[in-house]
């Protein structure tokens, strides 16, 4: 395994990186047995770096992974919607305490859009600064899908780490294209000193049919010192780690996530927007109710719906 120090900070990561959505109740059915051995698996193949957050529901797993397996390297970062000092201190003392540790190695504010968002989160940043100086969070930073909030983070000492979305087709980004976001991450990194971690390489899902070349893409910006992928078997995560390190991905692996059913995801907090209803020109998509539904007897897991939702709500899995 490939390990980076993050820029601005004194924590080494491995090239790969958990995303931890993947093995929450939102995406999966998983056991926590499962996903806790899942976890294992990862780390005994050079995996240290976790991507949660308070949302995803899962610091159970995550705790129990700690307390099982006892990693020495491990690296948690997590994330929380909190805009003012007591929301902050209660998303702190909640992953603390859920994960049985005396510190989180970098806190973030989760989905950040502009300065204007940036802004109107200050309270919570001057709460996480007084944590940082105490001890509690070793870094602080952002993730967002958002040009501007890559830029406009760029510009704030109090940020170590920006987790921007960044893939080959530019799926899922705001505010701007594939290469206005490749040209915020390199200055982030290059002239302000800022960690970058990527997500969303795969697309969502999108670039499943050609993940070497979605991958290689990631890698070939030097700025990104991790990638985050969702992982949900062994298999997946062996092929993530050798497509991430450039190796031959086995052709026993291969074979069966080849075979392995595919699914459109449409996560629960879903605005309704219609956008990917009418993109949709399988008709597989309609909206029951109070959320979107997949016909997966038209579903040809195009992927097209992926690409219009504008807030990165579908995904394939």
């Amino acid at each position: 395994m490939i390990y980076n120090l993050l820029k601005g900070t004194d924590i080494k990561v491995s090239k790969v990186c958990f995303g931890a959505l993947s093995i929450s109740p939102l995406q999966s059915d998983m056991t926590r047995r499962q996903a806790v051995d899942l976890l294992a698996f990862a780390f005994d193949h050079g995996v240290n770096f976790i991507d949660t957050a308070e949302i995803y529901d899962n610091y159970d797993i995550i705790s129990e992974f700690l307390d099982t397996c006892r990693p020495a390297n491990a690296v948690i970062t997590t994330k929380c919607y909190a805009y003012n000092a007591e929301m902050a201190e209660k998303s702190l003392t909640k992953a603390l305490k859920a994960l049985k540790r005396d510190y989180i190695d970098i806190f973030m504010l989760h989905e950040q859009e502009s300065i204007y968002t940036l802004r109107g989160h200050a309270e919570a940043i001057e709460y996480f600064m007084k944590a940082k100086a105490k001890g509690y969070i070793r870094a602080f930073g952002i993730s967002t899908h958002t040009v501007d909030a890559v830029r406009s983070a760029s510009l704030m000492n109090e940020i170590d780490v920006i987790h921007p979305i960044i893939n080959m087709d530019g799926v899922g980004i705001l505010g701007g294209g594939r290469d206005d976001m490749i040209r915020a991450i390199k200055r982030a990194g290059q002239e302000f000193g800022k960690g970058i971690y990527a997500m969303k390489a795969l697309g969502g899902g999108h670039l499943i049919t050609q993940p070497q070349k979605a991958i290689d893409f990631v890698n070939s910006i030097n700025e990104v010192s991790s990638i985050a992928i969702g992982m949900q078997s062994e298999d997946e995560v062996t092929a993530d780690i050798d497509m991430v390190l450039g190796n031959d991905v086995p052709g026993d692996v291969k074979s069966r996530l080849n075979k392995q059913p595919r699914r459109i995801d449409i996560e629960k907090w879903c605005d309704l927007c219609g956008a990917c209803v009418d993109r949709c020109i399988q008709n597989a998509l309609s909206i029951e109710g109070d959320s979107v539904k997949v016909d997966m007897t038209r579903c040809n897991l195009c992927s097209y719906c992926v690409g219009v939702c504008p807030h990165f709500y579908i995904k394939v899995v």
